[in-house]
């Protein structure tokens, strides 16, 4: 289905065409006309299949139809990173209709606040926020949502898993009850079910490809232990073809050390974590964009909040705990009908949860042989309950200093 069939406004098929916008996406061809049509609505989506531009275009298409200075469509997200891409999308896509944005989030300086305030009284089209800090707005004054036409929940499963659930209710009971409600989700637990069924009003349902990756990912793995994973990750980025590289890790303080373990090797990494100013944040991100960054290093707080085109390769360092955040995070790559690797690391601990991956995307991910000069790794079991280490002592040793933080020498000068 070609976008000049949904019946756009002028200027926004302008737009469309001025982005190089031609065919729509399943989840676009959807998920489009039923918003159009003023229905609520419940979807579930994988990341990278277009679900935001499948709520933007009808919002979009509706204010340039009816151009008033209030405010017209909430969009709430778990994370500033996807509230920041969103608001891109929404001034790429709104450029020619004149609609206005403003993105709500927290661990900005005190100006931002204030330029989000102001933003939010003065009427503007569409906010896309964060719910602690939309609440902290609307603690602290006076906003008039009595206009508001079209409530947005993006990953709502994200937002559920991070405890935002009274914090959405809150900010519903200060909504108008006559609006049009969209909740779009990866996945679709019961909870969400529960909350679909406290926000919507009959909703009609869209599933397209649930948690099954993209099938321009090349997945691997590998069986290694602890010990040897700093010389395997070697070895793989020693392939230039490997142009723009992220890499999970699960704790904050594997993603600080990981990194500087890479920058000893003279690679070109930065870690993403939450420790950062927001400022330090958006100048990584937008140089690993701009391709002047080769490898970034993160938690899961990445694995949805980027849209990057051109992601050559995802490394798991390791096994994440919930097989869905294995799904979103090998997802960064294969973007945009393009293609790409995934590899996982799978140390002797993490087998059990590989192997549940492996049911729900229901396909064996190919286990590789190790580069040469490492030594092999523990045999696949997933579904033993007790697996040998195969490690010995001195390499036990090696992997806890690596794991945990030396302590302060402080007979040393800085």
């Amino acid at each position: 289905m070609e976008f000049t069939e949904f019946g756009f406004s002028a200027t926004l098929e302008e737009g469309l065409d001025s982005m190089g916008f031609v065919e729509a996406t399943p989840i676009q061809a959807q998920a489009i006309p039923v918003i159009l049509k003023q229905h609520d609505l419940i979807a579930c989506a994988q990341t990278g299949t277009g679900k935001t531009a499948s709520y933007l275009l009808p919002v979009l298409n509706r204010i340039a139809e009816n151009p008033q200075e209030r405010v017209n469509t909430l969009i709430l997200v778990p994370t500033r990173e996807l509230a920041l891409q969103i608001d891109q999308q929404i001034m790429g896509f709104g450029y020619f209709t004149g609609a206005t944005s403003i993105c709500v989030y927290g661990g900005g300086d005190g100006i931002g606040y204030e330029q989000q305030k102001r933003a939010i009284r003065e009427g503007v089209n569409i906010i896309v926020a964060t719910p602690g800090r939309l609440l902290a707005h609307m603690s602290s004054g006076k906003f008039d949502f009595s206009h508001l036409e079209h409530l947005i929940l993006d990953e709502a499963d994200r937002m559920l898993d991070m405890g935002f659930h009274d914090d959405i209710m809150r900010i519903i009971s200060y909504l108008p009850k006559k609006r049009q409600s969209l909740l779009f989700s990866a996945t679709m637990p019961p909870k969400i079910r529960t909350l679909a069924k406290k926000i919507l009003h009959e909703p009609e349902e869209i599933n397209v490809a649930i948690s099954k990756p993209s099938e321009g990912i090349d997945q691997q793995a590998y069986l290694v232990y602890d010990d040897n994973k700093i010389a395997l990750i070697k070895a793989l980025l020693d392939n230039p073809s490997y142009e723009s590289i992220i890499i999970f890790a699960s704790k904050k303080d594997l993603v600080k050390r990981l990194t500087r373990e890479l920058i000893k090797m003279g690679l070109s990494a930065e870690g993403f974590h939450s420790d950062l100013e927001q400022a330090q944040r958006e100048e990584i991100m937008h140089r690993f964009k701009a391709k002047r960054l080769r490898i970034l290093v993160g938690t899961d707080v990445i694995s949805r909040g980027i849209d990057i085109v051109g992601i050559s390769l995802v490394v798991n360092f390791d096994v994440p705990p919930d097989p869905e955040d294995y799904v979103h995070r090998i997802g960064r790559t294969a973007r945009a009908a393009t293609t790409g690797t995934a590899i996982t690391f799978i140390n002797d601990k993490d087998q059990g949860r590989f192997g549940r991956i492996e049911r729900l995307i229901e396909k064996e991910v190919p286990k590789k042989e190790m580069p040469e000069g490492i030594p092999p790794g523990p045999a696949y079991e997933p579904t033993a309950k007790k697996r040998p280490n195969g490690n010995n002592n001195n390499k036990k040793k090696k992997f806890r200093k690596f794991n945990k933080p030396k302590p302060e020498n402080k007979s040393k000068t800085e």
